[in-house]
């Protein structure tokens, strides 16, 4: 049953994968907004929800672990995304980094998955692989925002203060 619930998972995981790879690609042909970068963490919040079970509590020292790799992780995706300023429109730029950054990140999870689910109760390990992501996507996120914003000002001409 193990090897079926792995098997399973890693097809999901997969499947994720290249669903975030169509939407990220897909995203990159309109302009970006601050709700388009800072909805996704706060939607994928609500998976916190699953701690409320005991199954998926993890221990101080596994939150730090997972928040940590989540944390590095992130770097290689705020590396890879910048914006770009055209038709008055502030864009993704397209990265071809990102598609194998992305694959690998994932080989590296379903390698982790493998080698943990051995040790860790599955419940636990799925409580550490979502801290893993929150901790990835929210710094990159804020990362992306602070760049969108940067952009943002920079396009926008200074106003011309007059005394009255």
């Amino acid at each position: 049953m193990i090897k079926v619930n792995t098997a399973l998972s890693t097809i999901i995981a997969v499947c994720m994968a290249l669903l975030v790879l169509f939407i990220r690609m897909k995203a990159a042909k309109k302009p970006s907004s601050v709700k388009k970068i800072v909805l996704p963490p706060i939607f994928m919040s609500t998976g916190a929800l699953m701690f409320l079970f005991p199954e998926f509590r993890v221990s101080s020292l596994q939150i730090v672990e997972a928040l940590s790799v989540g944390a590095i992780f992130s770097i290689f995706l705020i590396k890879t995304s910048k914006f770009e300023m055209k038709n008055n429109d502030i864009y993704l730029k397209r990265s071809k980094a990102f598609v194998f950054i992305l694959l690998g990140l994932l080989a590296v999870r379903i390698v982790m998955k493998l080698v943990l689910s051995t040790q860790i109760d599955i419940g636990e390990l799925t409580g550490m692989f979502w801290l893993l992501a929150f901790g990835m996507i929210v710094p990159w996120r804020i990362a992306m925002y602070v760049k969108y914003k940067k952009i943002e000002s920079a396009s926008i001409p200074p106003t011309i203060k007059t005394s009255v």
